[in-house]
């Protein structure tokens, strides 16, 4: 078990990048994490990466390595699976990510029910609005809410969700209620965005009478957390453009208030994202019955004023 443990190490310094990161990942201190990989060059004779003062980036016999440890490790997770589904009793560990706001309060707060169930099953939870490389960072299930591109990774839909543009009857007293999309940036209308590297939408699309179209809008705000955005609109900031499930309760409170709802945004997916092979492990299949139920559950419920 010590190799195994040697090797696990080893992929996760590659795809992270330094012992600080994977010794995070894998619960161990970087002291250990590095103890380790000296073991590991210490069997095989080579070195394994160059040291650099911020990363370590693998030699060629460490990129030849990492490749056979790698598919080593995935075979070894796919018959501990196989045995799972066999035995009726899954087990290991599940890492999962999701948006900021969305996980707090519809991903995090079904975890330790999903425990009581299956007490065998670990989870590590990663929150991040930002869109994690799920291949280079080893996340089994990322739940995602958005518009979704096209790649290699599966995906489980979970629901279309309705979104809507919003902001305080104080924001709209001072600047004036728009009518028609294009006073969004005919009046200089400030505008809520969500941003950050990598990001690709950085406009709204609203339906119209000729079909979709996108607008370039601007506004002195912007962040790469959804709640901040929330936060801003409800303090007569800006307009907000949002799944009207997370919003509803202050929509119903009138402390925001739908604009231009003959224009409506482009619908967004809420979604599973997972690799391929994920597919046949027993306890993602389980975490994604789960959530993809409590979601939709609690998403009607918060809907309909439950």
């Amino acid at each position: 078990m010590a190799y195994l443990d040697n090797l696990t190490v080893f992929v996760r310094v590659v795809e992270l990048g330094n012992l600080s990161a994977a010794g995070r990942d894998l619960r161990v201190s970087p002291a250990v994490a590095s103890n380790r990989i000296k073991e590991l060059e210490k069997h095989l004779g080579v070195r394994l990466f160059n040291r650099t003062t911020r990363q370590l980036m693998p030699t060629e016999q460490g990129t030849v390595f990492y490749d056979g440890a790698k598919r080593v490790l995935d075979a070894i997770a796919e018959a501990e699976a196989a045995v799972s589904a066999l035995s009726g009793q899954p087990r290991g560990t599940i890492r999962i990510t999701a948006p900021l706001g969305f996980g707090r309060r519809f991903i995090a707060s079904g975890i330790p029910e999903f425990r009581d169930r299956y007490p065998q099953i670990e989870v590590r939870l990663r929150l991040s609005d930002h869109n994690v490389d799920i291949m280079k960072e080893g996340i089994d299930v990322a739940f995602r809410l958005g518009l979704l591109e096209d790649s290699s990774l599966r995906m489980r839909g979970i629901m279309e969700c309705e979104r809507v543009l919003v902001a305080s009857p104080k924001y709209l007293e001072a600047r004036g209620e728009p009518t028609e999309p294009q006073q969004l940036i005919d009046d200089g209308h400030d505008c809520l965005m969500l941003r950050f590297p990598g990001m690709r939408e950085h406009f709204w699309t609203l339906a119209t009478p000729a079909g979709p179209h996108k607008y370039e809008v601007h506004g002195p705000f912007d962040s790469d957390d959804g709640d901040v955005l929330t936060g801003w609109a409800l303090s007569d900031r800006g307009i907000l453009n949002k799944p009207r499930f997370e919003i509803e309760p202050f929509i119903r409170d009138q402390r925001l208030k739908v604009i231009l709802p003959d224009y409506p945004p482009t619908p967004v997916q809420l979604a599973a994202v997972y690799p391929h092979k994920k597919l046949q492990d027993p306890k993602v299949r389980l975490l994604l019955d789960f959530m993809a139920e409590r979601c939709q559950r609690l998403i009607r419920d918060i809907l309909t004023g439950k």
